[in-house]
């Protein structure tokens, strides 16, 4: 472990121990750097590597603060990683959503509100019979996102519209490639609607893994057939 990297997990053990709390002021860079044992220069590189991801956030003539640290602050940093994908990484952000978004579907299935869940029965709605394929990854995005919500999770909420809006590309393609995609999609999203308004979390996450499922075969066969 570098110099530098010891700074980073020392000033992280300080705000996990509590000692430095969302909104704090660090202490004087002379006296941080005397107290850890370290070089101005290490504390430096430490303080700029937790400011590109959020965890600190300097400001010019005023001092180093620690931020708010709520996840949606904090999983910026990870689409800004996310955004440089292909399509190989794109399968892995698959695969970390059908792991991770069943899980919060079950949660939602319990604490989401009834009006929350009746919205969503009303979003689909809104998009009729035949929408074009932009409208329907758009409202794809959005009944995500608000069953993300719905679980009560703010870091599964975070994480999980990471994740889904760097799929939005595939998703698009596979609307106008696929042969019934889009049906399949609204068909799909209100059995798991069915699933929550019957409070059914085994049920709503099992439709969850086979939803984003079906993307993810998709997009697997559509790679190969490009290769």
């Amino acid at each position: 472990m570098s110099v530098t990297d010891d700074a980073i997990e020392a000033i992280k053990q300080m705000i996990v121990d509590g000692e430095l709390r969302p909104g704090d002021r660090l202490p004087r860079e002379l006296d941080l750097a005397e107290r850890l044992g370290l070089s101005r220069n290490s504390l430096r590189e430490a303080v700029r590597a937790l400011s590109l991801i959020q965890v600190l956030d300097v400001r010019r003539g005023d001092g180093t603060y620690v931020t708010s640290l709520e996840p949606a602050l904090l999983m910026d940093a990870m689409s800004f990683v996310v955004d440089f994908h292909r399509d190989d990484t794109v399968l892995q952000i698959l695969e970390a959503r059908r792991l991770v978004e069943p899980a919060a579907t079950e949660l939602a299935a319990v604490r989401m509100p009834m009006a929350d869940i009746e919205a969503l029965a009303e979003l689909l709605d809104a998009l009729g019979d035949s929408p074009t394929v932009d409208e329907l990854v758009e409202s794809d995005l959005e009944f995500h996102r608000r069953i993300a919500a719905g679980s009560g999770n703010a870091v599964l909420a975070s994480l999980l519209e990471t994740l889904s809006g760097r799929t939005q590309r595939a998703r698009t393609w596979r609307g106008l490639t696929q042969e019934g995609a889009v049906e399949r999609t609204l068909g799909e999203h209100r059995a798991i609607v069915q699933a929550l308004t019957r409070r059914q979390p085994g049920i709503a996450g099992a439709l969850a893994t086979v939803h984003i499922a079906g993307v993810e075969q998709w997009l697997r066969e559509a790679l190969v057939d490009g290769d």
